[in-house]
């Protein structure tokens, strides 16, 4: 299993910390190339880059704002100036604000929008054609417990959170057809460096998990994993929680 991926190329977006970073050293463990990108973080980014090809894998860091339709054709472009192909996209780039309601302004209710839904539309839709010409072709998105299990100050993360539930529906339909599974992966209750640096994000605070502690970036991306491998072509279309009981969907 460990060169289940040799010779496909990922992309992986807010690849340069957290959830992110591990997806990228995970898909690189079985075998893949990696474009981690990342919209500022370029020095995590490249440090990401240095960790896969230190254990003998190929990455690249690329800087750029998926919410910006001519930066994310860009993105697409360096993968293949670099690599030559496009097998896995995963969607994984968002802002998790917490801002109460009454006080959410427009501005910052669209940028979360954009970063985390459009940020996946137009990804997909840069990619498409490259993973046409994959026979292993897979898109993840990365998805967010509290979009299902409801939460407070975070409508726009909700909100986009959610739509990433539609356009996955929603490219399984148009995409599977085509030899593209398209899926997504939930995770709940992570502890990432967000917790440390921003403060424990509220729904922590009123939900525990079954298992009794909080999951690993790692576990989440040892999902995603899967899901771009070979034996799992038969699952397109589906949400797929991590979260240790935490919510039962």
């Amino acid at each position: 299993m460990t060169h289940s991926l040799a010779g496909r190329v990922a992309i992986v977006t807010g690849g340069a910390r957290n959830i992110g970073r591990a997806i990228a050293l995970e898909l690189a463990d079985a075998g893949a190339a990696v474009v981690v990108n990342a919209k500022t973080s370029a020095k995590q980014a490249e440090d990401v880059v240095r960790s896969i090809e230190a254990a003998g894998g190929k990455a690249l860091a690329h800087l750029a704002d998926v919410a910006d339709p001519d930066a994310v054709a860009g993105l697409a472009k360096a993968a293949m100036s670099k690599f030559g192909r496009i097998d896995m996209l995963v969607n994984n780039a968002a802002l998790r604000r917490e801002t109460a309601f009454e006080k959410l302004e427009w501005q910052e209710w669209r940028n979360v929008l954009s970063i985390i839904l459009d940020g996946a539309f137009l990804c997909a839709q840069a990619a498409l054609p490259h993973l046409l010409k994959s026979d292993l072709a897979s898109i993840v998105n990365i998805g967010g417990m509290s979009a299902h299990s409801g939460s407070s100050g975070r409508a726009h993360v909700l909100a986009a959170k959610s739509g990433l539930v539609g356009l996955t529906r929603a490219l399984a339909h148009d995409l599977s057809p085509k030899g593209i599974t398209v899926n997504c992966v939930v995770p709940g209750l992570i502890a990432t460096e967000r917790d440390k640096s921003a403060g424990t994000p509220a729904l922590h605070g009123v939900r525990a998990t079954l298992l009794g502690r909080r999951g690993t970036p790692e576990e989440v991306a040892h999902l995603v994993r899967f899901l771009c491998e070979p034996s799992a072509r038969y699952i397109t279309g589906q949400t797929i929680h991590a979260n240790g009981g935490a919510y039962l969907g």
